[in-house]
């Protein structure tokens, strides 16, 4: 038994053979059913612009024939706007040096950890 353990472990059987199916087998469970049962607490960062000066942009489809993207903006570089009509307003601020002239669908806060905004999304048809 401890043979076959040592081999497994260091790999040593011909491919094709019954035992290397085996590991593979060992693997590809592994792989696919342990996510099911360990949560290992992998979550994609949301990330904003890494300079004041950036705008990041995403494409988002087509409305009609019109193309859709999505914005995102520093909530610093908007000096703190606290209504619908400003948050509107610095996002256009930002937004239409690098776009031209465009229409905000809607936006949406980005908030870090502890629930601060860090940016805003804006859908944006151009």
């Amino acid at each position: 038994m401890a043979n076959l353990i040592k081999s497994y472990f260091f790999w040593t059987y011909e491919r094709g053979s019954f035992h290397y199916d085996v590991i593979v087998t060992a693997i590809l469970l592994f792989m696919f059913v342990t996510p099911q049962f360990v949560d290992f607490k992998d979550r994609p960062v949301e990330t904003a612009a890494l300079h004041s000066s950036e705008v990041l942009v995403k494409e988002a489809g087509m409305e009609g024939s019109s193309p859709r993207f999505v914005y995102q903006v520093r909530a610093e570089d908007m000096n703190n706007p606290r209504t619908d009509a400003e948050i509107n307003a610095g996002i256009l601020r930002l937004v239409e040096p690098i776009s031209g002239e465009v229409t905000i669908e809607r936006y949406e806060a980005v908030r870090d950890a502890s629930g601060r905004v860090m940016a805003y999304n804006a859908w944006v048809l151009r």
